[in-house]
């Protein structure tokens, strides 16, 4: 698995390091997924291997800006999607919980005036939840 790991990454544009190449196999490992870079962070750690929390961030960064994963900002909070698909989010302001919506359950009509010099790539939609209060 590490070779096909370093071969996405370089595909990606990214040079494969020992860390990116093991962060990567982390985050494949669980599946389809949402995660902070503290949680990676405590992954590694319960592996038993020592990164800084810095170059798990970095590497968030890094994987989000080739398209290996998809950042997701909800408030203050940062959530690092796994799942490759076009899809929304759903986001429960109780638990903190985000979960996926496929982009076939929403329909959006057309696109705001882009600035001059700018194109669409891709639109992001969070919804919000939380119990009725009674």
């Amino acid at each position: 698995m590490p070779e096909s790991l370093s071969v996405e990454l370089q595909a990606s544009g990214i040079r494969p390091t020992r860390q990116r190449v093991l962060l990567l196999g982390l985050i494949r490992q669980g599946g389809a997924r949402h995660l902070s870079a503290e949680q990676l962070y405590r992954e590694v750690g319960q592996q038993g291997l020592r990164l800084s929390l810095a170059t798990v961030y970095n590497a968030l960064n890094l994987f989000s800006g080739a398209g290996l994963l998809r950042r997701v900002d909800v408030g203050e909070r940062t959530w690092f999607c796994s799942n490759p698909d076009d899809h929304h989010h759903m986001f429960d302001e109780a638990t903190s919980e985000l979960t996926d919506i496929p982009a076939s359950s929403l329909r959006l009509e057309g696109t705001p005036d882009l600035p001059d010099g700018t194109e669409h790539v891709r639109t992001d939609v969070i919804v919000r939840v939380r119990k009725f209060k009674l």
